[in-house]
């Protein structure tokens, strides 16, 4: 048995024998006539409102991307803040009210008179 021996008449790569592609042409989907959706700025979710305002002045998707992600970054960073400042409020008030009420008791007559003054002077 010998082995085939491939030269330009054998016919091995005649174009017949050869897959080749035919491209077609795509189906062409019915043409509808397009209605833009217009939302208005009021209409749109609070979320989105920021960055459709963002789009309409052209300034580009790369601020849109920031606010989305910094909008929620900001909003959490300063209710943490508010919250910290609300616990600090909240420990001077305690801390005030304990100072006053230990002078008091402490203090005996003397002190219940001097808050006695103090009231009159501020009424």
């Amino acid at each position: 048995m010998t082995e085939h021996v491939h030269h330009a008449g054998c016919g091995c790569y005649s174009p017949d024998a050869l897959p080749v592609h035919r491209p077609q042409p795509l189906p062409t989907e019915p043409q509808q006539q397009a209605v833009p959706q217009v939302v208005h700025v009021h209409q749109a979710p609070p979320d989105r409102t920021v960055q459709r305002v963002a789009l309409g002045a052209g300034i580009g998707a790369g601020t849109v991307a920031a606010g989305v992600y910094f909008g929620p970054l900001l909003v959490a960073a300063m209710t943490s803040m508010a919250i910290s400042l609300a616990v600090v409020a909240l420990v001077v008030a305690v801390v005030g009210w304990t100072v006053v009420s230990v002078v008091r008791a402490v203090g005996g007559p003397e002190g219940t008179q001097a808050a006695k003054n103090l009231k009159r002077r501020k009424g």
